[in-house]
């Protein structure tokens, strides 16, 4: 590329704003404001460029939306087939899932928030939901193998049990705070102790200080 070329091409984008930047400032917007009431003038306010220089990355607004879902998406996934590609029982993969789901979470925050509160009102959001639609079968078969191997109690839906288990993974948007303290492995661990062992201290359990670490700001 000559110098020209380059001068050229550095002319369409205003430093400090490629569509890695660009997309975390429009998911804390969306996170804000909701996505239906946002526009990409509010979002070139708020990035301080031209809607022009916000066209020379995406096209359209729920570009951004797509590439964010997705990150969540893509992430969860990633923990399932983890947790698939696992020997052993299924309570123990199903486990491996849960912290994993939760590591998702944390890394990945802004994104898993916005994905929780997609309504369905654009192409966009109804294909983010099939897909968790298709998550939440892939933890209803792991429960109901699990089940069915004598580790979970089979008294109750697999797939109850399962919006149950991932409905307080989910709740951690609500009041987790990446700098409270609290790391991934702490929440995870967490998570895993109320879901899999419960609340209820055993009689013969061993009488140690209890561990408190603050999760919120």
């Amino acid at each position: 590329m000559s110098d020209a070329d380059g001068r050229q091409a550095a002319r369409r984008g205003r430093p400090g704003y490629d569509k890695e930047s660009l997309l975390l400032v429009a998911v804390e917007v969306f996170n804000e404001r909701g996505y239906d009431g946002t526009s990409m003038e509010e979002l070139s306010k708020r990035l301080g460029i031209t809607k022009s220089a916000i066209y020379h990355h995406v096209t359209r607004k729920d570009e951004l939306l797509q590439l964010a879902v997705d990150r969540a998406l893509d992430g969860l996934f990633a923990a399932a087939d983890e947790a698939a590609a696992m020997d052993g029982r299924a309570v123990d993969r199903l486990e491996h899932l849960v912290r994993a789901s939760v590591t998702v979470l944390v890394e990945r925050l802004p994104f898993v928030t916005l994905l929780l509160r997609v309504r369905g009102n654009t192409p966009v959001e109804r294909r983010a939901l099939a897909r968790r639609r298709e998550f939440d079968r892939l933890v209803a078969a792991l429960v109901a193998r699990a089940e069915a191997e004598g580790d979970v109690r089979p008294d109750i839906d697999p797939a109850i049990t399962g919006r149950l288990l991932f409905g307080l993974v989910n709740s951690l948007v609500e009041w987790y705070k990446p700098h409270g303290g609290a790391t991934g492995a702490h929440i995870a661990d967490a998570v895993c102790k109320v879901a899999f062992d419960g609340l209820r201290r055993r009689p013969d359990a061993a009488r140690t200080p209890p561990e408190h670490a603050a999760a919120g700001g």
